[in-house]
This record gives structure tokens, sequence and C-alpha cells, in this order.
């Protein structure tokens, strides 16, 4: 039987994921939950399990292809086909081969072995169906909290959908239904940890019965086996009386145990819940705390529902819900002053540790910049109102006809190249002969902050390229900054750099010119303020705008301060007229 491999859900925002290895090839064996392969998002990068043991007999989605949640990875095919039409062949004949020798004085004994193959006949329980097992949720994750269930006992499912959320120190995430199905027991409860690789519950034959709904029929085989011994002679009846009797206390233990496990997924987690207390206190997950910090909230004042007093996610939104609501029923100085974050004490406070490369590098690098030039800034205030609503306007279609996101970022590094090509003088180098090279193409660099350190891939030929192409090309260079896949090329060749200081927060920064070049533009953060305006109709007036400083650093000893200033009034107006709908299809 062929079973497909899905792209599960990797955290509430996460709409799709790139594949970026397989671990098997067609044809090569696997077993359930074995790694299959690894998948990457912009939250996490992690591996996807084998829903079950087979053969990998299709991949349907190829490394560095990118896909959306639910989409069909791969197929295995378990060879389930035949021995499960076998079985049931097999599991027949033997009851009727066991029923011919029986002597005569054993009805009541046959009638046992009936009744304790029964329970596993209709409902399949615990022992039938298809393992629910905790993912890998990423590379140093081993375990998880069970949150949510978000289907009881008893509820159909299809596949692939949301079943339970877990928690782990990296990620929030749902976990779907690798079938669909009938959900017939849960084995974690809310609130419990399991290991990765763990069973947390068990989905049966859409209709099948879940172990606890499987009792009621249990004391239908005992009175079958009443009646079997009238047509047997006088003798017989009074060994009748007993094998009732026999049969009985059977049955009875065989109605406990079928609910069992149904049991423990709703009881377990309150009885356990003093242990709990004991051993964890009022522990706070890493997200949760991250979480409280993001919504202003003071775990010490949250009662935690979880297991032994444990503050949950559901907590923390709960309770920034609630200070919401009390600040918009009774505003007042006091609770609508900000709130301070509480910052966690990094792991390198009080270390000493060797200087990584990459920061030696820069480090030369940002010396040689002050020592070789005579650096100064120049900053100008822009209005990028028109400029929002184009990208607000157009980013679903662009996102749809060109494959990447439209961030403001494109509309700035065009209106930079094509002011390069106006004023040479910023897109230029210093010679160590005292001769000056005007460069003839505009090969911006991006500075990105990456884990590793500040990486400024370029953008080759930017000048040439149309608003799209500046896109792709920097939603490419992003995702190989975040994926470890630079090579030189992409880092060699700029003649300047943009660097954008405001992704942070920063108004604007007096940046390092990234040497040998002599010039680069930072972009601050774009704030909405009220503004006075020049209105055709009304004259000067108050508006709210979108506004942004840019700033140029530049080399003194070619660039003066008039041509850098000449140079970012036209960057200025290109961006202030918005002219961008051609390009926008708009």
């Amino acid at each position: 039987m062929a079973v497909s491999v899905t792209l599960p859900a990797l955290g509430e925002s996460v709409t799709e994921g790139t594949v970026t290895r397989w671990l098997k090839a067609e044809g090569e064996q696997v077993e359930a939950d074995e790694p299959l392969l690894e998948v990457s998002t912009d939250k996490v990068d992690t591996e996807i399990p084998a829903p079950a043991a087979g053969t990998l007999s299709s991949i349907k989605v190829a490394e560095d292809e990118t896909v959306e949640v639910g989409a069909e990875l791969a197929v295995i095919d378990d060879g389930a086909g035949a021995p499960a039409a076998e079985a049931p062949a097999a599991a027949e004949s033997a009851p009727a081969q066991e029923a011919q020798p029986e002597p005569e004085p054993a009805p009541a004994q046959q009638a046992q072995p009936a009744q304790q193959e029964a329970p596993a006949a209709p409902g399949g329980g615990s022992a039938e169906g298809t393992d629910v097992v905790l993912p890998a949720l990423g590379e140093s994750v081993t375990e998880g909290t069970v949150t949510r269930w978000l289907k009881q006992v008893g509820e159909e499912v299809q596949a692939d959908e949301p079943l339970l959320e877990v928690s782990t120190d990296k990620v929030d995430t749902e976990i779907p239904a690798p079938a669909a199905g009938t959900l017939l027991e849960i084995v974690v409860g809310e609130d419990e940890t399991a290991e990765v690789g763990s069973k947390l519950a068990v989905i049966g034959a859409a209709g099948a019965a879940p172990a606890a709904e499987s009792a009621p029929a249990q004391p239908a085989p005992a009175q079958q086996a009443q009646p079997q011994p009238e047509p047997a002679p006088a003798p017989v009846q009074p060994k009748a009386e007993p094998a009732p009797q026999q049969a009985q206390p059977q049955a009875q233990p065989k109605a406990a145990p079928a609910p069992a496990p149904a049991a423990p997924a709703v009881a377990a987690p309150p009885a356990s819940a003093p242990a709990a207390a004991e051993n964890e206190g009022a522990y706070v997950t890493p997200l949760v705390r991250k979480l409280a910090n993001e919504q202003g909230v003071d775990l010490s004042s949250v009662r935690g529902t979880g297991v032994g007093g444990r503050i949950r996610k559901q907590d923390v939104v709960a309770a920034a819900e609630a200070a919401r609501s009390r600040a918009a029923a009774a505003p007042s100085a006091a609770s609508t002053a900000p709130r301070s974050p509480k910052l966690e004490p990094s792991p390198l406070r009080g270390q000493t540790v060797k200087m990584p490369r990459i920061r030696k590098v820069i480090a030369e690098n940002m010396m040689k910049a002050l020592h070789n030039q005579a650096q100064l800034s120049t900053v100008v205030e822009v209005d990028v109102t028109r400029v929002m609503r184009l990208r607000r306007r157009a980013k679903e279609s662009f996102a749809a006809r060109e494959g990447v996101k439209l961030s403001p970022m494109p509309f700035f590094v065009q209106a930079a190249a094509e002011a390069l090509k106006a004023h040479p003088s910023v897109n230029a180098r210093l010679n160590d002969d005292g001769t000056i090279t005007y460069h003839d193409v505009e090969n911006i660099g991006i500075a990105v902050d990456s884990e590793k350190g500040l990486m400024v891939p370029v953008i080759k030929e930017a000048g040439n390229l149309n608003l799209a192409g500046i896109a792709r090309k920097t939603a490419d260079l992003a995702k190989k900054v975040r994926e470890g896949g630079l090579g030189p090329d992409d880092m060699s060749g700029g003649t300047f750099t943009i660097s954008n200081t405001g992704s942070r927060g920063a108004l604007f920064d007096t940046v390092i010119v990234n040497y040998p070049q002599v010039a680069e533009l930072g972009i601050g953060a774009t704030v909405r303020r009220p503004m006075v305006i020049d209105h055709p109709e009304l004259g000067e007036t108050i508006a709210i705008r979108d506004m942004v400083y840019l700033t140029l650093s530049y080399d003194h000893q070619l660039v003066d301060g008039a041509d850098a200033a000449r140079y970012l009034g036209d960057v200025k107006a290109r961006l202030e007229a918005g002219e961008f709908e051609g390009e926008l299809g708009l």
C-alpha cells in the first residue's frame, strides 16, 4: 500500500518549507520514524521522519524546491497489500480448525477463547492502527510537551489535519494526523512530556470503535456461550451452569482492561499533578518566556494552568488580553506607560573566548577603512508614503507572479543604483598609485547580520535589473546567508554597499564605508508620524506620512559634501515620486 509523506506544520506562522537534503534515495528501504529528509523554513531547520516502513518508491519534491505545508513530498510502498489480504483468511481458518477436534464437554471452554479474541476484532484498540509519533522538531530537540489535543478519542480525523499541539524549548507547533480514520487512543496526555519518536496516539480505520467503546460488546459472546450446552444430554447440563460463571468472570476482567488505554489520556495528568508540582514547580519554557517578553506580561503575576502550575502559552496570551482589556477600560498614565523588557543574562557574560575568524576579518576591514579614508556622513529625510502604498497594493500579485515576497528593500536598491549612474564619484575607487577608477557597473553589496557575523553578498549589475530582478536576487542571497551557501563569487566585486540599519529599529546610523569602496548608504527605520505637507488644494496641512532617514557615509578624499548631498537628493526624489507602477503591473 502506498503511504504519502507530506510536509507537516512546523509552526503557527510557517506556511512553506524548502527541501534542503534527501537522506534516502528512491528504491531504498526506510524504517518507520527514520529521518527521511531535511527541510528548512524561515524559523527552523528540521528532519522529517518516515511515517511508515517500506521502500521509498517516489520522490515528489527535489532538493532546493519550496512547497506549502501539507504538500506531498514522497511516496513509501509499505508492502502491506498482499499480506493484509492473507491475514484475515488465516485468522478465519484458525478458529474453524480448533472447533472440530473439541469434545462435547468443552463448549464453555471453547467459548472462552472466542471471548478473548473478540475485543481485538471490532475496534482494534491500541494493537491495530497507525501510530502517531512525536517527529524530530530540530537538530538539538530531544523531547516535547503536549500542550493541547485538538481531537478526542472516538472523533474522526483526516490525513494531515492538525491533531495536537506540542511545545519544545525552540518551537511551538501542531502535529498533523499521519492518516485518516478514528482516533482510537491517546497515549500522552496534555502537559505530559515525551521523547522524539515516542507514540502519542493511535488512529484506526474510519468508523472503528475506540478501546473505551468496545467494552459494551463483551457480554455478547458470553450470552452466545450459554445456549450451547442446551442441546447436550442431561449429564452435560450441570456442567453448563458453571460454564457461564466461568465465562462471566473472564468477561468482566476483559471489560475492565478495554477502556484502560483511553483512561490515561484523560485521567493521568490530574493524578500526576502533585508529583509534577513538587518536581517542576512553575517551570517556564524559553518560548513561553519569550512570548511573555514580547507581550509585556509579568510571569510572576500569571497563574499557570498546566501540571504543577506550569505556565503555558495560553496563560500568557490570556494575561496579555486581560491587560489590554483593563487598559482600554480604564486608561491612565500608568497603564499606557511602556513596560521594560526582562533581559536574560548572556552565557558569554564573564567569559574569555577566542575571537572567531570571521570577527577578525571584519575587525581588520573596519580598521583599514578608518585608517585609509577620511570618512564622514550626510543624512536626509525621505517621505516614502507612496512607495509603501504601492507595496501594499502589489505585494500579493507580485509574490504570485515572481515567486518572491516584495519587501521595501528593492525600491531603495533600485533608486540607489539609478542615482549611481549620474554620480560616478560615489561609485568609484581610489588606487594606491594616485589614480581614480570610476566603475561602469553598479555591483551593490547588501550588508546582512547573520549568526556567524556581518556578511555582504553582492547583487551583480544591479543597475541593469528591474524591481523584480532585484527582489529575486535579494531573496536568493538572503537564503544563501541563512543556509550557509555563499560562495566567494557572491561576496566579491562590490562597488557600493547598502546597509539596512533600520531593520533593528535604528532611526539612522553613521555606517563605516566598506573599504576599498568610497561610499555606503544606510537605511533607517520607516516610521509613521505627523508631517507638514503642501497639499495642492488645502495648502500647508498636517498628515500622517511614512518617513525614513537615509545616511551616506563617504570618503572625503574623493567625495565632497556637495557631491553627497546631490546624490542623496536624487535618491530622495526617486523614492518620493514613487513611480514604480509600471514595474509592479499596476
